[in-house]
């Protein structure tokens, strides 16, 4: 091997090694780089979904309370029956009372249509 053939293998080596110096100094800047620009892309559109699922909870926790104060609603409804069939009772009183103050001051009751049977019943659908 001649000179110049050695300088020209030692060149190529010490360009090879001078180029793979490069890379591994300039790769974690690229890599970097790169996480930056996907950040900076994504980055919006994941706000965006956050706001969106922030206000979605928002809206599904007013549903929901809604639905719970409806349902406590029907279910004292439910438990209100007694009450509704101890005013029926009073009023059946009330009429047979004014009418036996009628009777007694010496008018006639007025007419009244038969009185039903209390039934309270509401429909829940």
């Amino acid at each position: 091997m001649d000179d110049q053939e050695m300088q020209l293998k030692v060149r190529r080596v010490t360009d090879k090694f001078t180029e793979s110096m490069y890379v591994l100094a300039n790769e974690p800047s690229v890599a970097l780089y790169r996480l930056q620009e996907h950040v900076r892309r994504s980055l919006p559109e994941l706000v965006q979904h956050k706001t969106d699922m922030q206000s979605w909870e928002e809206q599904s926790q007013g549903s929901i309370y809604t639905v719970e104060y409806a349902c406590s609603a029907v279910k004292s409804m439910t438990n209100s029956s007694v009450y509704f069939k101890n005013i029926d009772g009073l009023l059946r009183q009330a009429i047979n009372m004014k009418e036996q103050i009628s009777i007694s001051q010496g008018r006639s009751p007025p007419v009244t249509a038969p009185h039903a049977p209390a039934t309270c019943s509401l429909p829940l659908d």
